[in-house]
């Protein structure tokens, strides 16, 4: 006889060090669907990936919407092929943004330390003109 393993949202908190809450609320968001037994839930393995799935997409900069949607098209065509293709676009999509934000990252690095070395320049002469009025 074929048994599924299950987990406890308790299990499944401590082996990805998240809180139970997130667990939930990631259930409320349509992207867990944990079979219930009286008020207790049941996660089987399709749930555990799928965890595992949205705490890497996470990590990689993708919104639970999208997940959802790569979640959603999983479901409708396991093939996967089109799933692929989606997650081939949102890739280029998140390549593009970050190198946008590295960019204005390297911008904004610029320009703090040119406000840095006026504020040091301008430090020295306040100090400089402290000890000529001090003597």
């Amino acid at each position: 006889m074929n048994q599924i393993t299950t987990f406890s949202i308790g299990e499944l908190a401590r082996e990805f060090d998240i809180t139970t809450r997130s667990i939930r609320f990631y259930e409320d968001q349509g992207l867990l669907a944990p079979a219930r037994h009286g008020q207790t839930r049941l996660y089987t393995n399709r749930d555990k990936v799928r965890l595992k799935l949205i705490l890497r997409g996470k990590r990689l900069g993708f919104s639970l919407a999208e997940t959802k949607r790569l979640f959603d098209l999983y479901d409708a065509d396991s093939s996967s092929e089109s799933q692929l293709h989606k997650i081939l676009e949102l890739i280029d999509e998140k390549k593009v943004s970050l190198k946008q934000q590295l960019e204005d990252i390297k911008v904004l690095l610029v320009e703090l330390s040119n406000l840095e070395d006026r504020c040091r320049d301008e430090l020295l002469e306040v100090t400089a003109n402290t000890t000529t009025v001090q003597e």
